[in-house]
């Protein structure tokens, strides 16, 4: 009996360099499935990962082979149906893929289905996105550190080894340590060739120059080819790296006006939002507020589950805010980015004193701050006054609308597209 052992080193997860390059070919496929998935989900199954479905048309690969057509000799060795001289007819061509119709001809292929994980899910969900005008403000303190080649050392381990600078060092120090013996030695050798020509019955002389000569070929002999302190090793040392901290407010309104299909949007979009931010930065902080007639700065449990509800002040959220930001974030050290979701209603007058937070308290020390309308209403008060505000910060400041869940993922993805440098 026969065993078959496999000692693949990727055995478990199957040849997963094919499967990268798999995936990277067929990319529009699989970011058109993401973004249909995240479109249709439910909030707590928005992370996992999806079946892909490549339609059988783009998985044949183009390839050069002899044409059926024409005429060929072949020569067959014939069995119990063909003998001598019969002709063969021509295949008959087509293929039976795809249809809704059923028929006795023909072969075909059906479309290519596969699983992609979580990770290969986040990763197309988020592919081309960052957080727009992040500066690495803070050196002091930072842990995070890049090893940079600083010339050569006498100890290391045996992986840093330099065999060149090893071999040059090794033959520097056998041409100091040889080249006096080395002349010595051509110098007797040349009183030896004299002396044996004009004086060869001094046979004393002439032992004595070859002792000599022998006794320095011996001390040349003894010199190492390569001694330990001509090993040189790779030097590297370890670089601070200046590091990135940001701060996301993340401002929802949980208002008696918002119901229950327009908070469940505004929570899909804080979701894909911290996702993209716990994948993508390790130094970012999150704050959570909700707001009616009042706001309060909760935790992710409470933001994402809490059913209090009241009027509308959205001003509540943004002197809450800059509040946290003076107190806990200065802009010395912090990237501060803002968020805001709301189906646009607002108290009387309230809206103005959004203007005002913002243009003169918020937007001169943030990075960035997005707001989202979720209505498909007419636009009120509260995204004109923003829309002034995004006259004054043309760069910094974004506004779109949500109308239903399907525009949750592309309106996400325009916040925060990677802007060319």
């Amino acid at each position: 009996m026969s065993y078959l052992i496999d000692r693949r080193l990727n055995a478990k997860n199957k040849s997963a360099v094919n499967r990268q390059r798999f995936i990277r070919r067929y990319k529009k496929h699989i970011k058109k499935a993401v973004a249909d998935a995240v479109s249709s989900r439910s909030i707590t199954d928005i992370e996992n990962g999806e079946q892909i479905t490549i339609p059988s048309d783009d998985i044949q690969e183009p390839s050069f082979g002899h044409s059926p057509g024409g005429k060929r000799t072949t020569i067959h060795p014939g069995n119990k149906e063909f003998v001598q001289g019969d002709k063969i007819p021509r295949p008959q061509g087509g293929g039976g893929a795809g249809g809704s119709k059923a028929s006795n001809t023909g072969e075909g292929l059906d479309e290519f289905a596969f699983q992609i994980t979580q990770d290969e899910f986040l990763e197309f969900m988020f592919d081309d996105l960052e957080l727009p005008n992040l500066v690495k403000r803070q050196l002091a303190g930072s842990d995070s550190f890049k090893y940079k080649r600083a010339g050569y050392s006498t100890v290391g381990t045996p992986n840093q080894i330099n065999i060149v600078r090893s071999l040059r060092a090794a033959n520097a120090r056998r041409i100091a340590l040889g080249s006096p013996s080395k002349k010595k030695v051509a110098q007797l050798q040349q009183e030896l060739e004299q002396l044996l020509e004009e004086a060869p019955q001094q046979s004393d002389k002439i032992q004595s120059l070859r002792e000599q000569i022998e006794h320095l070929n011996i001390k040349l002999k003894r010199i190492p080819f390569l001694d330990t302190f001509d090993i040189k090793y790779n030097l590297t040392v370890k670089e601070p790296q200046p590091t990135s901290k940001a701060v996301m407010f993340c401002i929802m309104d949980v208002s008696g006006s918002m119901n229950q299909s327009t908070k469940d949007m505004a929570k899909r979009f804080f979701i894909l939002l911290y996702l993209f931010l716990q994948r993508n930065y390790d130094r970012t902080d999150v704050v959570f507020i909700r707001h009616h007639t009042s706001a309060t700065e909760v935790d992710e449990e409470a933001f994402f589950y809490s059913r209090e509800t009241g009027g509308t002040i959205v001003s509540s959220a943004l002197s809450l805010m800059k509040t946290i930001m003076q107190a806990r974030y200065p802009t010395s050290e912090w990237n501060i980015y803002g968020a805001q979701a709301s189906d646009g209603d607002n108290w009387d007058n309230d809206s103005s004193k959004c203007y005002d937070l913002l243009v003169n308290e918020i937007m001169p020390h943030t990075q960035h701050f997005s707001y989202v309308e979720i209505s498909p209403r007419e636009h009120q008060s509260l995204w004109h006054e923003y829309e002034q505000v995004q006259s004054h910060f043309e760069e910094t400041f974004a506004i779109q609308q949500i109308i239903q869940p399907a525009d949750i993922y592309p309106v996400f993805r325009d916040l925060f597209q990677r802007r060319p440098a």
